[in-house]
C-alpha cells in the first residue's frame, strides 16, 4: 500500500478538523504542518506526529516527499495556492469556497480543469452518511417529486473576532452556501437558474452583510432557501428539510437531538397518504476528512471523477456569488 505523503497549509479550526481525522490511516504520512502562526504549527506537528513543522509553506511545496497539499486556509489564498501546489507537481484537497470573487474562481476552475494531477475540492457534505441516504431516499420516490428545500445554518457567535476575519473574506452565503447550493444540485440533479435574498449588517464593525437569506429556483421547478447568519445576537439555528409531492424528509443531527445521541444523526420521514412516520438513525461522521481524503487518493489511483467534480464544484460556487450580489443590489438575478 502506497503510503501518501500530506502537506498541510493552516493549523486553524479546520485544518485541525482534517487532521485529526487522517493522521493515523495506513496510506497517510503526514510530512509538515505549516501556519503563520509558527507555534500553532509546531504543536499540531507535536500532536499528529507531522515530520516537520513551519511558518512558510515555500519551504515545503516542492519537497519530494510530498504528495498531497491540503489547502485549509482563508478563501483568498486558495487560489495561489493552488496555482503553487500544481506548479509543483502536487494533488491538492483544497477547502471551500474556491474564491471570494468570480474572477479567481473561474480561475481556480480553470487551472483544476487543464491539470495533471487531481484536485478536490472539499464539500464535506457529499461524504456525510445522512446526507447520501437523504439523497437515497429522494432518489427511490421515497417523498414522491421533490418541490422545496429549506436550509438554515445560523451561529450565535462566541468568537467574534475569528468570524470577522471570515468576513473580511467572504459573505456567509458564499462561505456556507456552497455547501448547501451543492446539495440543491445533487438531491435534484436540476441547476440553479435564479437566486434573489435579502440581507443584514446586525453588528455596526461587521465587514459585510453578517446574515443573509437566499433563495433559489432549479430548472426543474424546484425551490429553496438558505438562511445563514454569524452573529453575537443571533440565535444558532439549524434546519434541512427536503419536501416532496409524497411527504418529507428531516435531518437533525446527532448533538442537536433531545435524546438517543448515540445512536447518531436522526432522519424523519413523513407519508402523506397515510400520516405516518418514519425513522432512521444514520452513525454519520459530520465532517468525514478521512472519506473525502480517501476519495481523492482514488482519484490519482483509479481516475474517478470524484464527488464532487469540479464542474459541480464551479456551478455551486458561481450560483452563490450570483445569488451575494442579487442580496446586495436587492434583486433577482437569473443564471
Amino acid at each position: 500500500m502506497k503510503k501518501y505523503g500530506i502537506l498541510l497549509i493552516g493549523c486553524g479550526h479546520i485544518g485541525t478538523q482534517h487532521i485529526e481525522d487522517i493522521y493515523y490511516r495506513d496510506n497517510i504520512d503526514i510530512i509538515a504542518v505549516v501556519d503563520t502562526n509558527e507555534e500553532k504549527a509546531a504543536l499540531t506537528a507535536s500532536k499528529y506526529g507531522a515530520k516537520d513543522y513551519g511558518a512558510d509553506y515555500k519551504a515545503f511545496i516542492n519537497d519530494p516527499r510530498v504528495d498531497i497539499v491540503i489547502i485549509a486556509t482563508y478563501t483568498a489564498t486558495h487560489l495561489p495556492l493552488l496555482r503553487e501546489s500544481l506548479a509543483n507537481g502536487k494533488h491538492v484537497l483544497c477547502e471551500k469556497p474556491i474564491a471570494g470573487n468570480y474572477e479567481d474562481g473561474k480561475e481556480f476552475y480553470e487551472l483544476v480543469k487543464s491539470a495533471s494531477q487531481k484536485v478536490l475540492v472539499a464539500l464535506i457534505l457529499r461524504h456525510n452518511k445522512s446526507y447520501n441516504t437523504i439523497k437515497s431516499l429522494i432518489d427511490a420516490g421515497e417523498i414522491g417529486e421533490l418541490k422545496v428545500m429549506r436550509i438554515a445554518q445560523s451561529h450565535h457567535v462566541t468568537d467574534w473576532e475569528r468570524h470577522k476575519a471570515l468576513l473580511e473574506d467572504t459573505s456567509p452565503v458564499v462561505d456556507c452556501g456552497v455547501h448547501y447550493f451543492d446539495v440543491m444540485q445533487w438531491f435534484t440533479g436540476a441547476k440553479i437558474c435564479e437566486v434573489s435574498g435579502i440581507g443584514n449588517k446586525v453588528e455596526e464593525d461587521s465587514p459585510r452583510a453578517n446574515y443573509t437569506l437566499a433563495t433559489v429556483k432549479l430548472n426543474n421547478g424546484c425551490i429553496g432557501y438558505f438562511e445563514a447568519g454569524w452573529s453575537n445576537t443571533i440565535a444558532s439555528l439549524n434546519v434541512k428539510e427536503f419536501i416532496g409531492t409524497k411527504g418529507r424528509i428531516t435531518l437533525t443531527l446527532k448533538d442537536l437531538r433531545y435524546s438517543d445521541r448515540e445512536e447518531g444523526d436522526l432522519i424523519s420521514i413523513y407519508h402523506r397518504d397515510n400520516r405516518e412516520y418514519k425513522t432512521l438513525n444514520v452513525d454519520s461522521e459530520y465532517k468525514d476528512m478521512n472519506a473525502q481524503i480517501q476519495t481523492l487518493i482514488d482519484m490519482i489511483e483509479n481516475g474517478t471523477p470524484g464527488s464532487p467534480t469540479i464542474d459541480e464544484v464551479f456551478s455551486a460556487f458561481y450560483a452563490t456569488i450570483k445569488a451575494d450580489e442579487a442580496i446586495e443590489k436587492g434583486t433577482v438575478i437569473k443564471i
